[in-house]
């Protein structure tokens, strides 16, 4: 039973309620609901009933469990033994131990704040989120710091911006009168998309296995021209593997709730009921390690790089988001009359005025090497950052804008033409599935994210940029003497000044590139283009006045993203390398000469024709030349990329240069695949891998 399992693998506060004190009890919650600082003795008494907990579920071992800026998770065991006289142990846990843990700080991506001779960090417990047991660990939710305080990690700037927003908003509605509000949390439900290939076919491809994607892949006969595969029938062997998935989420709280195939073959999408941003961030980390873990165990391999296939949709993580307060409402819901609702419309105001201005740092939350082959790839939104509203909300817009009054309308009924079949409402607004970031009923789809990245970033940054807005808002209208009318004109200023980002049409179309350059807004295409804003002057005072991230830790940052950018590009152009070298350049060669031989033979029979053998021994002649030009190019270049003055100019470098010598040696291959026998081939084709699970 789905109820009995649930969260049974969770330190939870029924559990907690259970085991502990009253006053501990108490205590605790004071620390998780209102920040309060854990007395050490609190601590120890928490620990210990923590770890009975867990010994009696068969753990053994316990870990800090964070979140460093690798895009994974990372933890380190130590078990709950301590030896007692007469050569026995017994099992022990304190507060200490749960409170605080030090991995080497200088082993993780650090940006520069760490040097290998300053090895010193530590983890400190997140006692929002619930410890829970994952494979016999008892695993203890953590932020990760350095010696001298820097945020190591995605979590802790993720908790700072939502005690941003929760100050900020907290002014706001008390203008509003909503003194009963004590506190305001940003919720998240974010759809995961994945690839399931066979592990066969994966244990043979070098380039999925060294990184996630593959690097050459000529098209199959079938791709996803018949949008057959969207919402079809779930094949039963990755059925299982989704049962398996739920049971192993829902044991550990995952409000796992909607599966289905996605758009391309191959490719499916898990959806969960939204939470608290800090636990659906740990949640959505959660859901990635055990698709990976669950999939092998089908002898599948889960595949979440953004693009791992050419030519057809590549995976990424749409990012719900709204803001509620502690008194259960939801700040972003517009009511049967949003335009009499003055606070909803203050709120996204607050919204479209923060995506307007910081629309290069949501562009940066989500750049990555993997995402630069996504965003504007005709199966996700485009880089150009905008907001779609619908036809409704944007029409009250226009009228408060100028000033004109608004017809209000019942909502249509949708009639189908079948008299047996039920009428219901109409929504007042259309989906927009081309828009990066879009107004979704009660919330805003944040469309851009990459499959593979961690959601803290992107989160982080948007909790900050709307606390900034609310910020503003909050320091104009408390001194106010007419507050409807200062309200009113504040609105509407809004409005005025940044209706440029909202766009409702097609962010697919050629025309829409061309429009927003009109207007201003920014197409950062790559990676690299949209880290160039990172640092700008705007950007460091806004998390420093929010201490969200110092001038230290941003930059830091700017350092880590440049780094993995150079470092994957680099990997993937060393596995081409390897796999042309070593694999497809000897296999062509000796297909080539079996070709000669054979055309040898025919011509001493009379009337034999070898224009095959000829014809194709020519052209595979000429692209395995070309490709080996193209690979001895690529490798000068990579030698001389060592010349780049600095990150960003390596970063650049490899941008330009880099990408479009693997882009030139994947055409080659490409097309020398689909002329050589697939026997001869030494790597699973597209079609295998793509429809090989059944």
């Amino acid at each position: 039973m789905v109820t009995e399992i649930f969260s049974s693998m969770v330190f939870d506060d029924a559990t907690m309620e259970a085991r502990l004190p009253k006053n501990t009890y108490k205590a605790l919650q004071r620390t998780i609901k209102d920040g309060k600082h854990l007395d050490p003795e609190v601590a120890n008494v928490v620990a210990n009933a923590m770890k009975d907990w867990a010994v009696e579920k068969g753990a053994t071992h316990y870990t800090h469990w964070f979140q460093p800026m690798t895009g994974i998770t990372a933890e380190k065991h130590d078990s709950f033994i301590s030896p007692k006289d007469g050569g026995k142990v017994i099992m022990e846990f304190s507060g200490k131990e749960l409170i605080q843990g030090e991995p080497d700080a200088s082993s993780f991506p650090s940006g520069g704040l760490r040097a290998t001779f300053e090895a010193r960090g530590y983890t400190a417990w997140d006692a929002t989120s619930y410890a829970f047991i994952k494979e016999g660990v008892l695993c203890i939710p953590t932020v990760f710091c350095s010696y001298t305080g820097e945020a190591l990690d995605q979590k802790t700037a993720l908790l700072r911006s939502m005690e941003a927003i929760n100050r900020q908003a907290l002014r706001v509605l008390k203008l509003f009168g909503n003194d009963d509000v004590t506190s305001v949390k940003t919720t998240v439900g974010p759809e995961q998309e994945y690839f399931l290939i066979d592990k066969a076919h994966f244990d043979a491809r070098k380039d999925l296995i060294f990184t996630g994607r593959t690097l050459f892949g000529a098209k199959p006969p079938k791709g996803q021209e018949l949008d057959d595969h969207y919402f079809g029938t779930i094949k039963p062997r990755v059925a299982a593997f989704m049962k398996d998935l739920n049971d192993e989420l829902w044991k550990l709280g995952v409000l796992a709730k909607t599966e289905h195939n996605e758009v391309a073959p191959a490719q499916h999408e898990m959806a969960p009921i939204f939470t608290t941003t800090n636990i659906a961030a740990d949640h959505n980390q959660l859901t990635m390690e055990l698709m990976q873990r669950v999939a092998k165990k089908h002898d599948l391999v889960c595949l979440l790089h953004e693009k791992p296939f050419a030519g057809v949709n590549g995976s990424g993580k749409h990012n719900n988001w709204s803001i509620s307060t502690n008194t259960g409402i939801n700040l972003l819901e517009p009511g049967d009359t949003p335009y009499e609702n003055a606070q909803f419309l203050l709120f996204l105001a607050a919204v479209i005025k923060a995506v307007d201005e910081y629309q290069d740092l949501l562009r940066i939350t989500v750049a990555s090497a993997g995402n630069d082959h996504r965003l504007g790839a005709n199966e996700a939104p485009p880089a150009i950052v905008s907001m779609f509203l619908g036809s409704d909300l944007s029409e009250i817009l226009e009228t408060i804008e100028n000033g004109t009054a608004y017809d209000s309308h019942e909502k249509e009924l949708m009639r189908i033409g079948v008299h047996t079949l039920p009428k219901f409402p109409k929504d007042t607004t259309d989906r927009n599935r081309t828009s990066p970031f879009a107004f979704t009923g009660n919330k805003f789809e944040f469309r851009m994210l990459g499959s593979s990245e961690s959601i803290s970033c992107a989160n982080a940054v948007l909790n900050t940029i709307v606390a900034e807005e609310l910020r503003q808002f909050a320091d104009e209208l408390e001194p106010a003497t007419d507050f409807k009318t200062a309200l009113h004109d504040l609105i509407k200023k809004t409005i005025h000044d940044h209706k440029r980002i909202i766009f409702n049409g097609d962010g697919y179309d050629d025309s829409w590139v061309v429009e927003a350059e009109k207007r201003g807004l920014l197409n950062l295409k790559t990676t690299p283009d949209a880290l160039a804003h990172l640092l700008d002057e705007k950007n460091i005072q806004l998390f420093d006045s929010h201490k969200v991230y110092s001038p230290v830790e941003l930059k830091a940052r700017h350092e880590v993203k440049l780094e993995n950018y150079t470092k994957v590009v680099n990997i993937e152009a060393q596995t081409m390398l390897d796999m042309v070298r070593r694999d497809i350049l000897p296999a062509v060669s000796a297909y080539c000469q079996d070709l000669a031989t054979t055309a040898e033979m025919k011509a001493t029979f009379a009337g034999v024709d070898s224009t095959y053998e000829q014809e194709t021994l020519k052209t595979l002649s000429g692209l395995s030349g070309s490709a080996f030009r193209t690979v001895k190019k690529l490798e000068q270049d990579i030698c001389e990329s060592k010349n780049a003055e600095d990150a960003t100019a390596l970063a650049d470098f490899y941008k330009t240069t880099i990408i479009s010598d693997m882009q030139e040696l994947r055409l080659a291959v490409d097309e020398m695949e689909v002329i050589t026998p697939s026997e001869v081939w030494p790597y699973p084709s597209y079609g295998e891998m793509l429809f090989g699970v059944r």
